[in-house]
């Protein structure tokens, strides 16, 4: 109650409300932080410094208050604490009592505990130390393991030690002389791992390169062996299909198929490379070993396509491409098996410098070559050197186009050889029908060049048409045809037919038929030769067909393909036209024959007094030499030809008595020298009309004969002979019976015609007879002419 007084009083005494919100909030013990921060930013401290003064004044007389108020208590207080005081004293002695026997007692067990505190020290240090040495023993024994496998080339189990040296037990080597120690031989070790390897590929290299060759040869040998079997199998397709095109049997097909394991065949070993790829790979210098393995092996190759000049390209061009071939076959299976040793872009850059290289070098040599048989021969190894590396999907076009830019050049070469060939056919041919004995005989000449003129196989002896000069150049232009084939095959062309056609039509055209032309313009070539040269090149001209059904089949093309009539040879039309050369050829050496024979200005008695019964002495071996010419050619020549040889012979006949009447030599003709050849023509039309009706020429040319062809000698003999020789001034009549004779002509010839010789008497003997009628015809015709002309 008097504290309530006291307080109140307190706050009686004129405290402000302020003052006692203050007191309130020291009481309460809440922050005063905002009061006073509120006072410094209104700029009043003073007036809080003020507050807390009267504060502390009021908690002062509190305070004084409330000790008077329990001051008895206070002093009861005291009392008390002084008694506490004298038991602590006591409570002190016995403690330090106690305190002494106990120290007496733990000096022992201290002793014992510091004991016991160094030993377990040294047995911590002690299993340090053995965990210390465990771990040196583990990093050691992975030292000697490392070492051991380096000295028996076991390089990636090495390099395992060693990785798990670095990542597990490098960091941990409490020993630091050791671990300076392994750190220092770690990349001494690698190194000397690198350099042993390097030491097995620089090896590798040096026996694959060696290798190569041999790689390359067995490849080349696979692709010829392939090529073989399709040969063999496209000559038998080939014999099934003549047979099929002469029969109508039935045929079995079957196909053949033998698998070549490539691992199997070629064996070599990469596992070095391997070995060093993947111990780079683990080194982390995989693309320093690239770059060295392609160093080493791009040098290899430029050194191998260096072509050596101390042997001929002929005998060391298969060495050359076998090891190309074999150094690429390796660096394809270094592509797929390595494990990205090699990239794609890498060996495209081989593979173009060694075509560049391989180009460069055949287009030199083919240029220095001059034998056929030797491009053939390169040819064919550059084929299957192209063959075997398109399996392993190299492009070999460019080298192909090689041979194609030189097929001109090979096709020359074979052409010249052929010309010297076809020279010596026909200077060792006799010009006389072949007689063939037998069978074998008429298969191989006749038969096989498909010359055969019957389906029915004759009768032995046989003799042929022809000379032995056709059947030899069949097998020429066949051995062409095959040559030309061989070359064009399996190169950049797929189709080559029309160019084997171009090149054989070049033969047959700039090489047989210049040959033959040249024969035939031979002043040495005689009737005989002529005719058989001309019959001759008939059959050439029909062997044409045979030659181009020969080279479809070469090509694999359908004989049915090449039926047509634009893929007929040109050749064919050449051969025609010189067969007709050699028509005239042959029909000029007769007329030649037939004027010595003739000679009419010579042998004629073109002023005699009696006409001869049986015509001039001359005709009868003009017939006997007609008579043997027509036989011959009815057994070797075809009938056209065989017409034109006897109308040209008869023709000739006619028109030199035309020329003879028409001769400067001949000044005066009598009427008995026009009946003594009006005799001759008589046996000559009789001649002409057995000869025609013999060869059976009656039933090919029926509104034509051989009597024809000595129509202008019989209407001039008959004009001469007419009673009344002015009717040919008539129109009709001449149209009639003298339609081939020249007005010019027959009034010179008329002006040497007299009806009577000149003889002793005759003169005046005519003159005392009256003029005939006939010589006052043809005195009227000689005028009349006159004034015609």
């Amino acid at each position: 109650m008097n504290a309530k007084a006291a307080k109140r009083n307190v706050f009686e005494n004129g405290d402000t409300g302020e003052d006692s919100v203050l007191a309130t909030m020291v009481s309460n013990g809440e922050d005063l932080g905002p009061m006073v921060r509120l006072a410094f930013e209104t700029g009043k401290p003073e007036a809080l410094m003020q507050q807390l003064k009267n504060v502390v004044k009021k908690k002062e007389v509190e305070i004084e208050e409330l000790c008077k108020l329990h001051y008895e208590e206070f002093i009861i207080a005291v009392d008390e604490l002084r008694g506490v005081l004298v038991d602590a004293e006591e409570l002190k002695s016995e403690l330090s009592s106690d305190n002494y026997r106990l120290q007496q007692v733990g000096s022992a067990l201290l002793m014992k505990l510091e004991e016991l505190l160094e030993s377990y020290a040294v047995k911590k240090n002690v299993t340090e130390a053995i965990k210390m040495s465990k771990t040196c023993v583990q990093v050691l024994d992975l030292c000697v393991k490392c070492n051991t496998h380096v000295s028996e080339g076991k390089f990636y189990a090495a390099l395992k030690a060693i990785d798990l040296i670095e990542k597990n037990y490098l960091q941990n080597i409490p020993v630091k002389a050791v671990k300076v120690l392994i750190e220092k031989r770690i990349p001494v070790l690698k190194s000397h791992i690198e350099k042993k390897v390097c030491g097995e590929v620089n090896e590798w290299l040096v026996n694959i390169r060696s290798a190569a060759k041999d790689i390359g040869q067995i490849a080349i040998g696979c692709a010829a062996s392939a090529r073989q079997r399709e040969e063999e199998m496209l000559a038998r397709q080939r014999k099934a299909e003549e047979q099929s095109c002469l029969g109508s049997e039935d045929f079995t097909y079957s196909l053949d198929v033998e698998e070549i394991d490539e691992s199997a065949v070629l064996k070599f070993d990469l596992t070095p490379l391997y070995r060093a790829c993947h111990i780079h790979n683990c080194l982390g210098i995989q693309d320093q070993f690239r770059e060295y393995y392609y160093k080493n092996r791009f040098l290899q190759l430029k050194s191998d396509l260096q072509i050596s000049s101390a042997h001929p390209f002929l005998e060391s061009h298969q060495a050359f491409l076998a090891h190309i071939a074999g150094y690429f076959i390796v660096e394809d299976r270094v592509l797929r098996t390595a494990s990205g040793l090699l990239s794609p872009n890498d060996l495209e850059t081989m593979w173009e410098t060694a075509v560049a290289k391989v180009t460069a070098v055949l287009e030199e040599q083919f240029s220095r070559m001059d034998v056929a048989s030797h491009l053939l021969l390169v040819k064919d190894y550059v084929t299957l050197f192209g063959a075997t590396l398109r399996q392993y999907g190299y492009e070999v076009a460019p080298i192909l186009e090689t041979l194609n830019s030189s097929r001109d050049k090979y096709h020359e070469l074979l052409l010249a050889e052929c010309r010297q060939q076809i020279t010596d056919i026909f200077t060792n041919d006799t010009y006389e029908q072949m007689v063939l004995k037998k069978e074998a005989d008429y298969q191989a000449n006749v038969l096989y060049f498909h010359l055969q003129t019957s389906s029915i196989m004759p009768a032995f002896p046989y003799i042929a048409p022809f000379s032995s000069m056709v059947p030899d150049c069949c097998r020429v232009v066949r051995l062409f045809i095959k040559e030309s084939v061989n070359y064009l095959s399996y190169g950049a062309q797929i189709n080559y037919f029309d160019i084997v056609r171009k090149y054989m039509d070049r033969l047959l055209i700039d090489v047989l038929n210049e040959v033959i032309l040249n024969t035939i313009n031979n002043s040495a070539t005689s009737v005989s030769q002529a005719m058989q040269i001309a019959a001759n090149i008939s059959v050439l001209e029909h062997a044409c067909d045979y030659f181009l059904q020969h080279a479809a089949q070469q090509c694999g093309i359908p004989v049915r393909s090449i039926d047509r009539a634009q893929s007929s040879l040109t050749a064919k039309i050449v051969l025609k036209t010189s067969r007709d050369a050699a028509y005239l050829a042959l029909l000029s050496l007769v007329n030649t024959r037939l004027d010595e024979f003739m000679k009419l200005t010579e042998n004629i008695n073109w002023t005699s007094e009696e006409a001869l019964p049986h015509g001039n002495e001359y005709i009868k071996e003009v017939i006997i030499y007609l008579d043997t010419v027509m036989s011959t050619a009815q057994q070797i020549l075809p009938l056209d030809a065989l017409y034109k040889v006897g109308s040209g012979a008869l023709e000739h006949i006619s028109n030199s008595y035309m020329s003879a009447f028409l001769s400067d030599t001949v000044k005066r003709f009598t009427a008995s020298a026009v009946m003594s050849i009006n005799n001759d023509l008589i046996s000559l039309e009789s001649f002409a009309d057995d000869r025609f009706q013999s060869t059976q020429l009656h039933e090919i040319y029926k509104d034509g004969s051989f009597r024809g062809c000595l129509i202008e000698a019989r209407q001039l003999v008959n004009l001469l002979s007419s009673s009344q020789p002015e009717n040919f001034m008539n129109p009709v009549i001449r149209e009639r019976h003298y339609n081939t004779l020249d007005y010019k002509k027959v009034g010179i010839i008329c002006d040497k015609f007299k009806d009577s010789a000149d003889g002793l008497f005759g003169s005046l003997s005519n003159r005392a007879s009256k003029q005939s009628a006939k010589k006052k015809s043809m005195d009227t015709l000689k005028k009349r002419l006159k004034d015609f002309n």
